[in-house]
């Protein structure tokens, strides 16, 4: 490993997560590793980049120095940006998996256990099939999620770098507050809202924000369409804030002119929601737990809405496509997981189909304490109202 002090995290960060993960390549039995999934490059090296459609790994071996195998145009990324000494690139005119076995014949790991991350976004089946092809002499195992287990529970470092990504999430959020008026369009609230979660220092998030108003908001995961918010419609905006690759996500709701009784009520519901939820959440509850009882309040309720997705998921370091760690854990029924400290939830207490036409939501992003729970933010979760 290369010493240096202008990583995102101090060295010791990254010398533990790599002690941590060889301890469980060792209870595997695994000589090496292959992580490819741009998410754990990040956790582990401290490397991203927006190329990472093509074929990107870090070998790490049990003994040994780790090594990167990229795209030439990339090597660039690891030598300024990573920890990492030993680079193999491919050109464009290259093969890229003709070089992670070449790699691993020179680091005599050819005929070794050698994990892999089989779900791997960025590691298609036809890739897998010919470095399977090519290892004749050793074996290849799946080792998917082997990263993600020193993931699922962030340090005190992850901790404070998830609090400047809030900032950048209240920053756009209370921009959309203020760009919300009848006339206007979606785009106008989208942009308002980039414009200022970049200027409080945010990055570009793994997703865009999600902005709807009025019966558009009944489209899941929609975003901004150049629709014109029109006199006592509601907007629902979702958005995360992104620093150094670590998300925080909020939920709110505008609501242009006296709310109906049926968004009163879901509002209150909502927030019910949350009180319960993190009132809750504690180490040792476990997540089944948590998504009952925000699925109780949600579906108990006089408008006819109803929460169709889970009731939260893991979040912290994420590329596009998605922002959250959901693949990791989320919050959904008969899950008998434990929750520790340090995790980190989106919790979304959101209703769908209020009245069979409006959806609204009022989320929060926490994390796991030692006898409890925080929130990441300080935006009250009152709908807005504007006149």
């Amino acid at each position: 490993m290369r010493e240096r002090d202008d990583l995102t995290f101090p060295m010791d960060e990254y010398e533990r997560r790599l002690r941590e993960l060889r301890e469980r390549m060792q209870s595997r039995q695994l000589d090496a590793a292959i992580i490819s999934d741009p998410e754990n490059l990040m956790y582990l090296t401290d490397h991203q980049t927006t190329g990472y459609s093509y074929f990107q790994a870090l070998v790490v071996p049990v003994d040994g120095e780790p090594f990167m195998v990229t795209r030439q145009m990339e090597e660039s990324n690891v030598i300024n940006r990573t920890w990492v000494e030993v680079t193999r690139p491919y050109s464009d005119t290259g093969d890229a998996i003709e070089m992670l076995y070449g790699a691993l014949k020179e680091f005599d790991l050819h005929g070794k256990r050698v994990g892999y991350e089989r779900n791997s976004y960025f590691f298609p089946a036809y890739q897998q099939d010919r470095i399977h092809n090519a290892f004749a002499r050793g074996k290849l195992l799946d080792c998917f999620g082997i990263v993600e287990e020193g993931r699922i529970t962030k340090s005190p470092a992850e901790i404070a770098l998830m609090a400047r990504a809030a900032a950048a999430t209240e920053a756009g959020m209370k921009a959309g507050y203020d760009a919300v008026a009848e006339g206007v369009t979606e785009n106008d609230i989208a942009g308002a809202i980039c414009d200022a979660m970049f200027r409080a220092g945010g990055e570009y998030p793994a997703v865009v924000p999600y902005v709807t108003s009025g019966p558009r908001t009944m489209i899941g995961h929609a975003t901004w369409e150049g629709r014109e918010v029109k006199a006592g419609e509601h907007v629902f905006l979702e958005l995360a804030g992104c620093v150094r690759r670590y998300h925080t996500a909020m939920m709110r709701t505008v609501v242009l002119g006296e709310p109906s009784r049926s968004m009163r009520h879901a509002e209150a519901k909502m927030k019910e929601a949350l009180d319960e939820v993190e009132s809750l959440i504690r180490p040792g509850v476990t997540v089944a737990d948590v998504d009952q009882a925000v699925r109780d309040i949600i579906n108990d309720n006089e408008v006819g809405a109803i929460l169709i997705t889970r009731a939260g998921y893991s979040i912290g370091i994420a590329f596009p496509p998605s922002w959250d760690e959901g693949y990791i854990l989320s919050l959904k029924q008969g899950d008998p997981t434990v929750l520790r400290e340090g995790m980190t939830f989106h919790i979304i207490p959101w209703m769908y189909g209020i009245d069979g036409d409006k959806t609204c939501g009022i989320s929060d992003t926490i994390r796991v304490t030692e006898d409890g729970c925080e929130s990441f933010f300080t935006l009250d979760r009152d709908f807005v109202v504007k006149g």
